[in-house]
C-alpha cells in the first residue's frame, strides 16, 4: 500500500509522463496532465490515439506509448487507463526501466497490483486506499503535498 513516503519518492524523478493524457477537459487524463503543467513539471503526454494533447489552448506533442520515452529510467509515470490497458502499460514500463508509477484511482485490479508490486518490477508504486481523497491515492488530491515533501514546491 502507498504511503506519504511512496508518493514523495515518486516526485523525486527528473521527468514525468501521463499515460491516458487527453485533450477532453471532462476526462481525468486531461485533469492530471494539466495538474503537472500547472506545477511546472517536465511532463510528457502519452496517448496512442492522438498526436498531441491540448491544454488551455496549447498543444503538447504526445507519444504513442511509454516505450517512446526518451529517458525512461529518469521518468515517473502516472497512469490513467482501464485495468486491462494498465497491465500492458506496466509491462512496457517495466521492460524499459521506468522506476516509479502512480496508478490513479480506477486503473488497477488484482492482476495489475500483483504485477506492479512484484519484486524487481518497479522501485516505487503509488496506488490503492489511502491518501486524502475518498477514492484512494490520486495526484489531483495528494500530489501537491507529495511534491512539497519532495522539495519541488
Amino acid at each position: 500500500m502507498a504511503t506519504e513516503a511512496t508518493a514523495r519518492k515518486f516526485f523525486s524523478a527528473a521527468n514525468f509522463a501521463v499515460v491516458g493524457a487527453s485533450s477532453n477537459t471532462a476526462k481525468y487524463g486531461h485533469k492530471v496532465f494539466a495538474w503537472y503543467l500547472a506545477h511546472n513539471l517536465p511532463v510528457t503526454p502519452i496517448n496512442p490515439g492522438a498526436p498531441s494533447v491540448t491544454v488551455s489552448g496549447k498543444e503538447y506533442p504526445a507519444l504513442p506509448s511509454v516505450t517512446a520515452l526518451p529517458k525512461p529510467r529518469e521518468t515517473a509515470v502516472s497512469i490513467i487507463t482501464a485495468p486491462a490497458v494498465t497491465i500492458s502499460v506496466l509491462k512496457e514500463a517495466q521492460k524499459i526501466g521506468v522506476p516509479s508509477v502512480w496508478l490513479q484511482p480506477g486503473t488497477w485490479d488484482d492482476d495489475v497490483l500483483q504485477f506492479a508490486r512484484a519484486d524487481g518490477n518497479f522501485e516505487n508504486v503509488v496506488y490503492g486506499p489511502g491518501g486524502r481523497g475518498s477514492e484512494g491515492w490520486c495526484v489531483l488530491v495528494d500530489g501537491e503535498r507529495a511534491l512539497k515533501d519532495a522539495g519541488k514546491l
